[in-house]
């Protein structure tokens, strides 16, 4: 008998994977969470039925949340990412010499201790002596924080359960406070095509706190309708104008990649007005 593991993205839409095994299962403190061998994408990580992350297609998110802000910043020394614990925004920020501390706050534990067992290419480096891992509340830990950060990253999940609070106005505020008087921010913002409102109150709200607001898009097949978003905050940087680039190893991110993501579709770039 086969084996089909389907994440229902809307209530009349979803994609479908076939699995070979369930290598982990468990409800956490915060969350259910499934690691899922398939066929197609190799080890996926699921949280609360949502595909956070896959072997195969996870550098394409990683890459583009990290290199985006990284690059745009002319000397990003302190990087903060909230969630992540699957590590994969942490590897690639360490591909950037001029990082001297990366650090790590995810509040759920088993994701990070899952994510080092089966998903060892995408969490290799979060021993790595440049990073600090906190299990913690990422709201409090921005609300704790004060010209801290160079750049700061939020990769959440969508705005259920624990991340709620991830997308709220007073938490962009917070992250506003947090960075240095010349600090970059960015968050994953979800699908334009069955979470346009989303994307539309996410740019108002941090449009309204930093000068330089811009999204940007990238094509990850196993998130819900394959086109993502990204909503970065500036407080002095422009990501089109002052962005310099180094030679890394990436699979998606290049200098034309970086550039071309900001040309958004129309019914996209609507959501920014």
């Amino acid at each position: 008998m086969d084996l089909w593991y389907t994440e229902k993205q809307t209530d009349g839409f979803g994609i479908t994977a076939k699995v070979k095994r369930t290598l982990a299962e468990e409800q956490t403190d915060f969350q259910r969470l499934d690691m899922l061998e398939t066929n197609e994408w190799g080890n996926m990580l699921v949280l609360d039925g949502m595909v956070m992350t896959t072997e195969k297609d996870e550098f394409v998110y990683h890459e583009m949340i990290s290199h985006v802000p990284l690059f745009t910043h002319p000397n990003p020394k302190h990087v903060l990412v909230v969630g992540g614990g699957d590590g994969g925004v942490i590897r690639e920020v360490l591909k950037h010499p001029s990082v001297e501390k990366a650090v790590l706050v995810e509040i759920d534990r088993r994701v990070i201790e899952t994510s080092k067992q089966y998903l060892p290419t995408i969490a290799g480096t979060l021993d790595d002596p440049r990073v600090e891992v906190k299990v913690g509340d990422g709201f409090m830990h921005i609300a704790e924080s004060e010209a801290a950060y160079d750049v700061i990253m939020v990769d959440s999940t969508e705005p259920v359960g624990p991340a709620v609070n991830l997308f709220t106005k007073g938490f962009y505020a917070g992250i506003s406070k947090a960075l240095k008087e010349d600090g970059i921010f960015v968050a994953q913002s979800d699908n334009p095509w069955f979470k346009a409102d989303l994307i539309k109150q996410v740019f108002k709200d941090v449009n309204e706190i930093f000068p330089i607001t811009k999204l940007y898009t990238a094509n990850i097949p196993t998130y819900p309708s394959g086109l993502w978003t990204f909503t970065i905050g500036s407080k002095k940087y422009d990501p089109l104008k002052d962005a310099t680039y180094q030679d890394i190893d990436t699979k998606y991110y290049t200098k034309s990649i970086h550039e071309a993501s900001f040309a958004l579709p129309k019914f996209v770039e609507d959501l920014t007005k």
